[in-house]
């Protein structure tokens, strides 16, 4: 008879930056207990999980390591991109788990960038976010060395390439900006609602107690592959490891269906109170008014724009605007990650993401401010410097988004009571 599997939720196991809206990650430890010991006395149980299956293999190889404790660290943002995040503490001998081994090592962050170019899980809506701002900000890089390049060297401007060659890269990159700005809020109302353990277990044949953790099990919409806006695979048998993070019990038509639009019950009762869902609708409110300064920007268009007044309103300023929408939802995506809003989260991907958009967006920012100073060079040529920066900073972004969005199972060592403040438990 198989033993049984729980995740403890104490005190002090919830962390976000602010007190006042939902945490934004949780932290269970898992507790494997072999058949015949009572797990009554377990503290605080949380919801069983299927016990383990029989393994086909029975011993361990050198891609495994033997642990002595599992963790899962649940994040919003994780949730949101289908991912499922484990903390390992290694076993000095035996130990009670084996599991892959780190993916924060050289070997695993190659094999990484290899599935960028292998792996292309187009039905994946995370992927298909990662990927379109990767090409809009490919296309701002562009657009920046023609409205910058020939300020910095006169020599190789060619006839229209700050205004027809400009104005147009701008258009194109400020229609995809708004593209994966859609598709970003589609994706933050459609997280999981019924949970998603992600790992499947399986005891060890030979090695009596040792249990095996692979990726496994995924219930989100990121697994489906028959049609974009579909439900996740399902799982029967599987309730939710903690029933205060969902709205909807499982299997009900709202925990499994496809959202095209939040109810206003949603809104106010749960999509309020969470950091990624302000940081994504401050994402999209700023793509849509930044997208005004690339139609404008359009040669037939703003050449109409005759008056310092209807630049300053039409071109110029939604390019501030946008621009700050784009600082807002980058430091929210940064701070989402963070214990506490004062502690810096150096180890997730996301955090970095967010500190590298948000520079992006203070870089477009900057440009917009900056042209209403158009009368002056050095405004121009500081404003023109400034979108060339800012791009390059939304292409880094994007691309480790892009590396985020294939990784669906990392895995964190935590050796001495922890390494990192973004896994270890704080007061």
């Amino acid at each position: 008879m198989a033993g049984r599997l729980h995740q403890h939720r104490g005190k002090g196991e919830e962390f976000g930056p602010f007190t006042f809206l939902n945490p934004t990650s949780r932290r269970y430890p898992l507790s494997w207990k072999p058949p015949g010991e009572d797990s009554s006395s377990e503290e605080t149980p949380g919801k069983s999980i299927d016990p383990p299956t029989s393994g086909e293999s029975s011993t361990s190889n050198k891609d495994e390591l033997r642990a002595d404790e599992v963790s899962r660290l649940y994040r919003s943002r994780d949730n949101r991109k289908g991912r499922h995040a484990i903390v390992v503490t290694p076993a000095a001998q035996k130990g009670k788990y084996l599991t892959p081994q780190s993916t924060s090592t050289a070997k695993e962050t190659l094999k990484g960038i290899w599935r960028m170019f292998s792996t292309y899980p187009y039905w994946d809506v995370s992927y298909l976010v990662a990927v379109i701002f990767t090409l809009g900000s490919v296309v701002w890089c562009i657009n920046a060395f023609f409205v910058w390049l020939p300020l910095q060297n006169p020599s190789t401007e060619f006839p229209g390439e700050i205004a027809d060659a400009g104005g147009i890269t701008a258009f194109i990159g400020a229609t995809i900006f708004e593209i994966g700005s859609v598709l970003l809020m589609i994706e933050a109302v459609n997280e999981n609602r019924a949970d998603c353990f992600g790992w499947a277990l399986e005891e060890v044949l030979e090695e009596n107690g040792l249990v095996r953790l692979k990726p496994d099990g995924c219930t989100h919409h990121h697994k489906n592959k028959k049609n974009f806006v579909g439900k996740g695979p399902a799982v029967e048998g599987k309730p939710p490891l903690d029933v205060n993070m969902v709205r909807d019990q499982p299997g009900s038509k709202s925990a499994s269906a496809w959202t095209w639009f939040p109810t206003w019950h949603e809104l106010t009762t749960h999509y309020f109170k969470e950091v990624g869902f302000l940081a994504c609708s401050s994402q999209m409110i700023g793509a849509t008014v930044f997208w005004i300064s690339g139609f404008t920007a359009l040669p037939p268009i703003y050449n109409r724009l005759t008056t310092v007044t209807a630049q300053n309103g039409a071109y110029w300023l939604p390019q501030v605007i946008g621009g700050t929408g784009f600082i807002v939802s980058g430091t929210l995506f940064m701070l989402e990650t963070q214990q506490k809003w004062y502690l810096p989260a150096y180890n997730v991907l996301g955090w970095h993401i967010g500190v590298w958009n948000l520079i992006g967006g203070i870089g477009f920012t900057l440009c917009g401010a900056l042209g209403f100073g158009a009368a002056n060079s050095g405004c121009v040529y500081q404003g023109s410097l400034a979108t060339f920066w800012g791009s390059w900073c939304f292409l880094i972004g994007s691309t480790i988004q892009w590396f985020e969005a294939l990784d669906k199972h990392p895995v964190d060592i935590e050796e001495g009571g922890g390494r990192v403040s973004d896994t270890q438990p704080v007061a």
